[in-house]
């Protein structure tokens, strides 16, 4: 039987807050042989990075089968998290690391899949990246309104 090539999945992911902690929201766009799917989300009292990093899990949540998946980001965070940091931070038992919540949330979401992160510098005016922010903003604006 032969193996059936992964998907290659495109995963733009940006996410912001206001205050750090305050409201925040995140935005992301995954795409696939030119077709897109937006989505974003937020939450009432978080991070900067914790939504950098929401804003990946949430997308890769959305993937149904096994891919091949590189993670486009502003956030060195979570890109260098991705490529260098997190195997280390697994034989630690995340000792000393941050939203550890997120971090075996991302792990449980990245199990079946193959995941790779590349950086790129924000508002320098990246099209997807660009519209990440601008959908991570929204979120954080709609959530501001309900406190």
């Amino acid at each position: 039987m032969q193996n059936q090539a992964r998907k290659q999945i495109t995963l733009y992911s940006d996410g912001s807050s206001l205050g750090n902690p305050g409201p925040g929201g995140y935005g992301g766009i995954l795409e696939f042989k030119g077709n897109r799917k937006e989505y974003s989300g937020a939450d009432t009292h978080t991070t900067n990075n914790r939504m950098e990093l929401q804003g990946v899990i949430e997308g890769l949540k959305l993937l149904k089968e096994p891919c091949n998946v590189e993670v486009i980001s502003d956030s060195s965070y979570v890109v260098k998290a991705i490529n260098e940091w997190l195997d280390g931070w697994v034989r630690k038992n995340f000792a000393k690391v941050k939203n550890v919540d997120l971090w075996e949330a991302y792990l449980e979401a990245a199990s079946t899949h193959n995941v790779r992160g590349t950086w790129v510098r924000g508002h320098n005016g990246h099209p997807e990246n660009e519209r990440c922010d601008e959908l991570a903003r929204d979120e954080e604006e709609r959530i501001k309104l309900t406190l």
